[in-house]
């Protein structure tokens, strides 16, 4: 019998442990929606906007697999394990928010983004172990789908505050508008506020006697996280060479449609291809920030249901649902030329998002190694973040050479590749659930 039984926890609980996922999300909600426009107003040329992005994808590539793998080997009677981590990136992201609106020049900015970035990581990565850490396996989906609601309503009120503040904090101060100040300083008060909330309601179980044995025999070292993350990889379960199939094509379709879905919009509802100095592509601009908040919206609405779902179908049925949902709107949408029909098309779209938050963990979570969590929710991190590489480098010449730099075959591209990673799910080989359950009775899990 598994003696290390975790006690099942009150719903309220599973929504205080994740609070902090709220203030980590509003801040990468910012990066998305509000440091473009600064680097424009700074003086960036359109060719340097990728390469002035390029911090989020590479921090996370680099960051999180090493923050795992540290934070499975720390432990403190009075910190924790998972704790000090995400505390730590909290304060760096909050200490960049505030000083962010400050930026007198663009590689000033560019520079600060890349402290953000890292803090967010930082306090991201350890945020998936810490579920797995602390519920036992019928609460993990409703611990996975609270960080989706998170994520989705903490972007939604950013997609909120950029529309509003501007009404109500008007003129510049220093070389940026007034309204940027007041989201980067609310973005900075949510962060480390958020945080401190789950810390304070949320304690940690403590490891076994024969985890804090293992601690003691590998010690951390400047080289164990990179040893660590090389053997996790070596040792990775089938289903995870399986996800990451899935994660390339998911994950290159989602930066395509963030980065053509304007042009989409003004090419489709507004008839124009003009970018530059055109008033009528601003309000396509501004039309794509409502859509792209019901997105957001349809996602915290729905993140609770697809556990209910999950346990039903199993997880690996609801993503693939779910992905086909997201692919058939994306097909849809560079088609619809009124503006308000884009709204029911993206709906399939928020449906897919919120899968993507969550339901892949419940996937491959069961056949993760307990005493590896960290190092494997990095490396899981590492499938979303190379994909988005792949096609910063690659999909310019996608674009140019086979798509005639047109945004609406772009997002169609994206559509077709999210059906290909549902296709790709429906090949994962995951345990089910009634083998996952007889492991929890019987000792095999956790």
């Amino acid at each position: 019998m598994n003696m290390n039984i975790k006690p099942k926890l009150k719903f309220i609980d599973i929504i205080n442990m994740n609070v902090g996922f709220f203030g980590i999300q509003y801040s990468f909600g910012l990066q998305q929606s509000a440091v473009n426009p600064i680097y424009d107003m700074l003086g960036a040329s359109p060719h340097e906007i990728p390469l002035l992005n390029l911090a989020g994808p590479m921090t996370g590539l680099l960051i999180q697999p090493i923050i795992g793998a540290l934070s499975d080997k720390t432990w403190s009677p009075r910190f924790g394990r998972r704790k000090p981590y995400f505390f730590i990136g909290a304060l760096m992201c909050s200490i960049a928010l505030l000083i962010y609106p400050f930026s007198s020049s663009l590689w000033m900015a560019a520079g600060l983004l890349w402290i953000l970035d890292v803090g967010n990581n930082t306090a991201m990565e350890p945020y998936r172990a810490f579920i797995a850490d602390k519920l036992n396996d019928d609460q993990q989906p409703t611990g996975f789908q609270a960080q989706s609601f998170f994520t989705g309503l903490g972007q939604t009120l950013v997609n909120l505050s950029i529309f509003i503040f501007p009404m109500l904090f008007l003129g510049t101060t220093g070389s940026l508008p007034t309204w940027i100040y007041a989201s980067f300083f609310l973005g900075a008060a949510c962060s480390i506020g958020s945080v401190w909330w789950s810390m304070k309601t949320t304690p940690e179980i403590p490891p076994t006697p024969e985890e804090l044995e293992e601690m003691k025999n590998s010690p951390l070292s400047i080289f164990s996280p990179i040893i660590d993350i090389a053997s996790a990889i070596k040792d990775m379960p089938k289903v995870l060479w399986q996800l990451a199939l899935v994660y390339l094509f998911q994950w290159y379709a989602l930066f395509c449609f963030w980065q053509n879905s304007a042009k989409s919009i003004a090419q489709s509802v507004y008839k124009t291809n003009v970018y530059q100095n055109n008033p009528t592509y601003s309000e396509a601009v501004s039309w794509s920030g409502l859509v792209n908040g019901w997105y957001n919206i349809v996602m915290f609405i729905v993140a609770f249901s697809l556990v209910y779902f999950a346990k039903k179908y199993t997880p690996k049925m609801v993503h693939v649902f779910c992905l086909m949902l997201a692919g058939i709107g994306l097909l849809a949408f560079p088609m619809i030329e009124n503006k308000y029909l884009l709204f029911p098309a993206i709906t399939g779209f928020g449906i897919g998002w919120a899968s993507m938050m969550g339901i892949p963990y419940l996937i491959v979570v069961s056949e993760i190694p307990k005493e590896r969590y960290g190092v494997y929710m990095g490396i899981i991190n590492m499938m979303i973040v190379i994909p988005m590489l792949l096609q910063t480098v690659s999909f310019g010449y996608i674009l140019e050479n086979f798509l005639n730099d047109d945004p609406g075959k772009a997002i169609t591209f994206a559509g077709v590749l999210l059906l290909i990673a549902a296709v790709a799910t429906v090949l994962i080989k995951a345990k089910p659930p009634k083998e996952i359950n007889e492991n929890i009775n019987f000792g095999g899990g956790h």
